[in-house]
């Protein structure tokens, strides 16, 4: 082992000092105690020897001392250039209270950003792969086999390519808004709004919605209003709406309320579906989680209503219900 890794392996007598300043001081100080108590201790020795031992013991002392206060700089240093070759996994030790030590904590935190900002990168890489390889495998079969001359172009063959693209525009559309709420790019436009008209013409527009009457507004009261940004809320209702019919049986039935909440108001939407187990409660709101399903949803469409409600400084999640799954959506007063 060696000597720098037995220093970093001793205890730190200055860490509970707050000021690297004092820590000097002390360093200074400490010098020049052991030299004099050497000068007296070897006072009846030649003056050379004398001299030789003080000095030794001096810049002993001080290396014990000093490699304490330093030795967080040069761990960060090596844990700098390895970051540069891609490692984000160095930590730096840090038990000192100085400014050395406020440091070696935020450079831990930064590390730890850096680590969780490179997983996402690399988990969103290979998501986006593997929704993006589904459909354009399926489009590229059929293709094969209508340009080979192995199946017909019918419309029912067309009707597949068909829900094949529009899943990747589903996609691309969804990484885009995605893109534009991480980047910071999506700003509020607030503005007082009638609830129950809103809440109508969400369920009327949205795509996805084959039986318009398998879904009932219930507003308390009728007038009620609200102040948000009706386009990001309008993603948010949409994305719950359209993932209580994805997960639900062919009948399921959808039940969109909405009443007022200490100045703010509180939309519900809930389903007669299988319902969200709660082991997963904490997850659906991820990127690219399915809870298993292999309907042609993206997986993106809970965690893009999640970060649109976080634009409102909102609350977004699970509550029980008898049956089915119920979200509720917090939105507090502007």
């Amino acid at each position: 082992m060696s000597a720098g890794r037995i220093l970093d392996r001793m205890p730190r007598p200055l860490d509970p000092l707050r000021s690297f300043k004092v820590k000097t001081g002390l360093l200074v100080v400490a010098a020049l105690f052991f030299a004099s108590l050497m000068f007296w201790v070897t006072a009846r020795w030649p003056f050379r020897y004398a001299l030789v031992l003080a000095l030794l013991v001096s810049l002993a002392v001080t290396q014990i001392l000093a490699h304490g206060m330093t030795s967080p700089l040069r761990a960060m240093t090596t844990a700098a250039r390895a970051m540069a070759t891609g490692d984000y996994s160095r930590r730096v030790r840090s038990t000192s209270r100085d400014e050395i030590g406020d440091l070696a904590r935020a450079f831990n935190q930064m590390a730890e950003d850096l680590e969780a900002a490179d997983r996402y990168r690399r988990e969103l890489i290979g998501n986006v792969s593997h929704e993006l390889r589904t459909p354009i495998s399926a489009l590229q079969a059929l293709l094969e086999n209508v340009v080979d001359g192995v199946e017909d172009p019918d419309p029912a063959r067309m009707r597949v390519a068909l829900d094949q693209t529009e899943r990747l525009g589903r996609l691309v559309a969804e990484l885009l808004d995605l893109s534009r709420v991480e980047g910071g790019a999506v700003q509020l436009e607030r503005e007082n709004f009638a609830v129950r008209p809103f809440l109508e013409d969400v369920v009327r527009q949205s795509e996805d919605l084959r039986r318009p009457q398998a879904v009932t507004v219930d507003v308390q009261p009728p007038h009620l209003r609200a102040d948000a940004d009706t386009a990001r809320l309008h993603q948010v209702v949409a994305n719950l709406v359209d993932n209580a019919f994805r997960h639900g049986p062919a009948r399921t039935r959808v039940i969109v309320r909405a009443r007022p909440d200490v100045g703010g108001v509180i939309i519900e939407v809930e389903d007669d579906g299988p319902g969200i187990a709660p082991g997963e409660r904490s997850r659906v709101f991820e990127r690219f989680t399915r809870g298993g399903s292999t309907d042609g949803g993206t997986g993106l469409g809970l965690a893009i209503a999640r970060w649109a409600v976080d634009l409102h400084d909102g609350r977004i999640e699970v509550v029980d219900t008898a049956d089915g799954c119920c979200i509720r959506v917090s939105l507090p007063a502007a």
